[in-house]
């Protein structure tokens, strides 16, 4: 048995299992991937691709790596500029997963190493960690070009086997395999094309997020290297600090 015909039979079945009732959500949506041919189906691991790559970078962005910078950087400010700077590296660690909280711990384990050693220590950490918070936002761009490639494959596909097909049926019968060629056609076009605005939408909010997350973490590893700057130059305190600022 060919994988197209084990397809349509799966979805036989399950067409089978639904309750006959007219206009059912399930058995619409059934019916309208087995219009669409085993392109359709093929369509279907790519969305699952891309909603994988959604979910994942939403939970390990707005979650995992979230921190709210203002209060963090705060009461870094205070511990470093009262000469506690152990506290302040524990804090950090208070919030492993953090870039933000990751690239401030490397610029306070060299504190007392000078500025040079510091500013190298915040530069390496920016760099070591921007990879992570734009990984695999890209593939959504691929997977949406993925999808709608395969959709119009599926739509040729479709149009091809139904104009072969008009020449071997009786008049009769044309319009009807007109009709059944051009819904597989369309069914192709539509779901690609919808696989794909998910895709842009997605990248677009996480490309924006990511940047913004980048943006927070090289300002606040600026400061820090000024904090530490001022700190060693005798400033002792977060007001003499906001002064100089």
């Amino acid at each position: 048995m060919s994988a197209s015909m084990m397809v349509h039979h799966l979805v036989d079945v399950v067409l089978a299992a639904e309750p006959a009732k007219s206009g059912g959500f399930v058995h619409e949506l059934v019916a309208f991937f087995k219009e669409g041919g085993p392109f359709m189906f093929i369509n279907i691991f790519w969305l699952a691709a891309a909603l994988a790559v959604v979910v994942e970078r939403t939970v390990t962005l707005m979650f995992r790596y979230n921190l709210n910078a203002a209060p963090f950087m705060e009461q870094i400010t205070k511990l470093v500029m009262a000469g506690n700077v152990d506290r302040a590296v524990k804090l950090c660690g208070a919030a492993p997963n953090s870039p933000l909280a990751k690239v401030v711990r490397a610029g306070l384990t060299r504190a007392n190493r000078g500025e040079i050693e510091v500013a190298k220590a915040l530069e390496e950490s920016i760099l070591e960690n921007s990879p992570h918070i734009t990984a695999r936002i890209q593939w959504l761009w691929s997977l949406a070009n993925i999808a709608t490639l395969v959709g119009l494959v599926g739509t040729v596909f479709g149009l091809i086997g139904t104009f072969k097909s008009l020449g071997n049926v009786p008049a009769d019968q044309k319009q009807a395999l007109l009709s059944k060629g051009i819904s597989e056609a369309m069914n192709n076009t539509f779901f690609g094309l919808s696989i794909a605005v998910i895709c842009i939408i997605a990248h677009l909010f996480l490309t924006a997020y990511a940047r913004n997350m980048l943006e927070t973490v090289e300002l606040n590893g600026m400061k820090l290297e000024n904090l530490l700057g001022r700190r060693a130059a005798g400033e002792t305190s977060a007001m003499d600090f906001e002064k100089a600022s």
